[in-house]
C-alpha cells in the first residue's frame, strides 16, 4: 500500500505557511485564518490539545504537560521526530512519545508546536536562547524546510541581539537553565566575547567608572559566566582597577553578609554567642549546606580572578574575602592567597581588619568541635598575614612601613586583650610580632599589657613578669612612666625598672630645661621685662620638676629599704636578697631588666607602696 494513503489527513505545512502575510507599516497584520488556527489551542490543567475537524494521531509528554497534536506538521520540520520509529499504543490518541529533559520545558515546546502550525513565532531576548536550543534539540534545520527555526533564531541573535548591551545580558542570563545546550552551540561564549568587547572599549570603561551601570548589568549573572566574561576583558588589556572595583561589586551583590555578619563583630563577650547563632540560623533558612556551596564557589571564582596589583582591590576588601573564606571552610591554598595579600597591604588595614571571628564548624544545622574555652578572634591568622608583611618588606627592601604597622598591632593587642581566653603565651607570641626595632615607642604596647592584666586579675606573679617583659620601659614616654609607676597591676621588679627609666627621663628633661633657661637668659639681657617673665617661666617648670624628680627618689629609696629588709628576713627561705642585689647593682650601670633568682609571689607590705599616686587605668 502506499505511504501516502496509510498517511492521516492533517493539515500541511503549505496549508499554514505564512506567505499571505500582509506588511503595512513595519506591522505584520496576522490573517484571520491564523486567528483562528491560534484559537483551536487549547490548554486545559496538564493537557494541550488542538480542537480540529482532523483528528490528532500524536501524544507528545514534556515535563508534566501532554501535548495531542497532529503528526505531519511537528515531523515535516523536526529531524529528531522524523528519525522516531513510532510504535502504536493502546491509547486513543495514536502514538506515544516522552521528550527528556527538553531545553525550555513545556512553554518552549508550545511556541515550537505553533511555530511546526505555520503561526509566526515573536522572537525577543528573552525567549530567544530557550528556542535556539530547543530547535537545536529537535533537529529544526533548513533540510527540512526553507526558514526552518534554526535560523530564524540563529540570525536574531547574530544581528539583534548581538548588537545591544542589554539584550545580550538578558539572553546570556536566560542560558543559566539551559546547560549543555546553550554551551555546546556555542550562545554564551558569544555573548560573553560580545560583553566583553563593548566593556573593554576605553570610552565604555571610563564611563563604567563614573555611571556604575557596566558593573550594575554584569553583576547580575551566574559566576560561571561573569568569570567569563572578565577573563576576556582581562586579556583585552583592561585597566586592573577597574576590573577589581567589578569584582567588588560582585562580591557585594552576591554574597551581602560580608557587610550584615562582619561589620560590628568586634571583641566583645556577647558576640561570641550571636555570631554563631547567626550563622546557625542562616545555614537554615537557606537549604543548609546548599548555599555554603554556593558561597564557597563564589568565593573561590572571585579570589582566581583579582588582578595581581595590589592597586586593584582594597585591603579591607581583602580582609572580608579571608573571613568568608574561613567562615565557609575554604581551601587552605585559597586562605594563604588571602593572607599573602592582606599582608602585603597591612599597612593600610585598620584593626577591625585583623579581627577575625573564630568560627564554629557548621554540618547540617549543628553546631561541632566547638571547645567552650577558645578565644574569640582567630588569632592564628594574624601572625600569618605579619609574616608575609616581613617577608614583602624584606624583598622590596623597605622599613619605613614597620612604624604603622606596630602601632596597627598594639592597637590590635589591645583589643584582643579583653579577650578572657587569651593566654599569656598567645598574647606574647602576638607581641614579639615584629623586631624590636620596629617600635620607638612602647607606649601603644603598655597600654595593652594593662588591659590584659586588668581583664586576667588572678594572673600569678610569674605570669605578670613574663607579659611584662615583652615590654621595654626605656621606651615609654614620661607620662606612660608615669602612669606604670603607679599602677598596682604591675609586677613589682617592673615598678622598678620603670621608675629607674622615669628618673632617666626626668633628668633629661631638667637638663632641655637648664639649657633652655640658660640660653634664654645670655640672649634675652637686657631685654624687657616680658623677655623676664619667660625667664621666670621656665624657672618654675624647671623647679617642679625638681620637685618631682625628689618624690619619685623618694619612693625608689622606699621600695629600695622594703627589699633589705625582707631579703634580711628570709635570707635563708629565699633568693630575693640576691635578687635586689642584682636589680639594684643593673640599674646602677644601664637599667638591665633580665630577672634572677627564684619566682615567687609577689609581697604586698603595707607601706611598700603606700606613697604612690593611684591613677586609673589607661585602658
Amino acid at each position: 500500500m502506499d505511504k501516502s494513503q496509510t498517511r492521516p489527513e492533517s493539515p500541511s505545512a503549505t496549508d499554514f505557511n505564512c506567505q499571505n502575510d500582509q506588511v503595512h507599516h513595519q506591522s505584520i497584520v496576522i490573517p484571520t485564518r491564523f486567528i483562528a488556527i491560534e484559537d483551536s489551542f487549547k490548554r486545559k490543567e496538564h493537557s494541550w490539545f488542538i480542537s480540529s475537524q482532523i483528528p490528532t494521531d500524536l501524544t507528545i509528554q514534556v515535563e508534566e504537560v501532554s501535548f495531542k497534536v497532529h503528526k505531519y506538521p511537528f515531523a515535516s520540520k523536526c529531524g529528531y521526530l522524523s528519525r522516531l520509529e513510532f510504535q502504536p499504543t493502546k491509547s486513543d490518541f495514536g502514538y506515544d512519545i516522552r521528550v527528556e529533559n527538553f531545553p525550555g520545558g513545556s512553554e518552549t515546546f508550545e511556541t515550537i508546536l505553533k511555530f511546526c502550525y505555520g503561526l509566526p513565532v515573536d522572537l525577543n531576548p528573552n525567549n530567544l536562547a530557550p528556542l535556539r536550543c530547543a530547535s537545536e534539540y529537535l533537529e529544526m534545520t533548513e533540510e527540512l524546510d526553507d526558514g526552518n527555526l534554526i535560523s530564524k533564531t540563529e540570525a536574531f541573535l547574530t544581528f539583534v541581539v548581538l548588537s545591544s548591551w542589554k539584550d545580550t545580558i538578558t539572553v546570556l542570563k536566560a542560558c543559566e537553565t539551559l546547560s549543555p545546550w546553550a554551551e555546546n552551540i556555542q550562545i554564551v561564549r558569544r555573548c560573553c566575547d560580545s560583553i566583553a568587547w563593548k566593556a573593554s572599549r576605553e570610552n565604555i570603561a571610563e564611563e563604567a567608572i563614573d555611571e556604575g551601570w557596566w558593573f550594575d548589568e554584569v553583576t547580575t549573572l551566574r559566576i560561571d559566566h561573569f568569570m567569563r566574561i572578565i577573563t576576556s576583558i582581562k586579556a583585552k588589556g583592561t585597566r586592573p582597577e577597574i576590573i577589581g572595583k567589578c569584582i567588588m561589586h560582585y562580591a557585594e551583590r552576591w554574597m551581602p553578609s560580608m557587610d550584615e555578619e562582619l561589620e560590628g563583630i568586634r571583641g566583645h563577650g556577647h558576640v561570641k554567642s550571636d555570631l554563631h547563632f547567626s550563622i546557625l540560623s542562616r545555614s537554615k533558612e537557606d537549604g543548609g549546606l546548599g548555599h555554603g556551596k554556593e558561597q564557597k564557589a563564589i568565593i573561590e571564582s572571585l579570589v582566581s580572578l583579582l588582578p595581581p596589583q595590589n592597586e586593584a582591590v582594597s585591603c579591607k576588601f581583602l580582609s572580608k574575602m579571608l573571613r568568608m573564606a574561613m567562615m565557609y571552610s575554604a581551601t587552605r591554598a585559597l586562605i594563604s592567597e588571602l593572607e599573602r595579600r592582606v599582608g602585603i597591604m597591612l599597612e593600610h588595614a585598620t584593626v577591625n581588619d585583623l579581627l577575625i571571628p573564630r568560627y564554629k564548624i557548621i554540618d547540617q544545622g549543628k553546631l561541632m568541635n566547638s571547645p567552650e574555652e577558645c578565644t574569640m578572634h582567630d588569632i592564628d591568622v594574624v601572625p600569618r598575614i605579619v609574616e608575609y608583611f616581613l617577608m614583602h618588606e624584606q624583598q622590596q627592601q623597605q622599613k619605613t612601613r614597620k612604624s604603622n604597622v606596630s602601632k596597627l598591632l598594639d592597637n590590635y593587642l589591645a583589643e584582643v586583650a579583653r579577650d578572657p581566653y587569651l593566654s599569656v603565651i598567645e598574647f606574647q607570641v602576638l607581641a614579639e610580632l615584629l623586631p624590636e626595632s620596629a617600635r620607638t615607642c612602647d607606649d601603644g604596647l603598655y597600654r595593652a599589657i594593662d588591659i590584659y592584666l586588668k581583664t586576667h586579675p588572678s594572673l600569678p606573679e610569674h605570669d605578670r613578669r613574663r607579659l611584662c617583659k615583652t615590654m621595654n620601659c626605656e621606651k615609654l614616654s614620661l607620662d606612660a612612666c608615669t602612669h606604670a609607676a603607679q599602677n598596682d597591676r604591675l609586677p613589682l621588679r617592673t615598678v622598678v625598672q620603670v621608675l629607674f627609666s622615669e628618673q632617666v627621663k626626668m633628668r633629661q628633661v631638667m637638663q632641655e630645661k637648664e639649657t633652655a633657661a640658660s640660653g634664654n637668659n645670655s640672649e634675652q639681657e637686657g631685654n624687657n621685662s616680658s623677655t623676664d617673665m619667660e625667664i621666670k617661666t621656665l624657672k618654675s617648670e624647671l623647679e617642679n620638676v625638681k620637685k618631682k624628680m625628689r618624690e619619685l627618689q623618694s619612693d625608689y629609696s622606699e621600695l629600695q629599704q622594703d627589699y633589705e629588709r625582707l631579703s634580711n628576713k628570709h635570707k635563708h627561705t629565699s633568693g630575693w636578697s640576691y635578687g635586689w642585689r642584682k636589680i639594684k647593682k643593673s640599674f646602677q650601670i644601664k637599667g638591665d631588666r633580665d630577672e634572677t633568682g627564684e619566682e615567687q609571689q609577689r609581697p604586698k607590705p603595707a607601706s611598700s607602696r603606700g606613697s604612690f599616686r593611684r591613677r586609673q587605668s589607661i585602658s
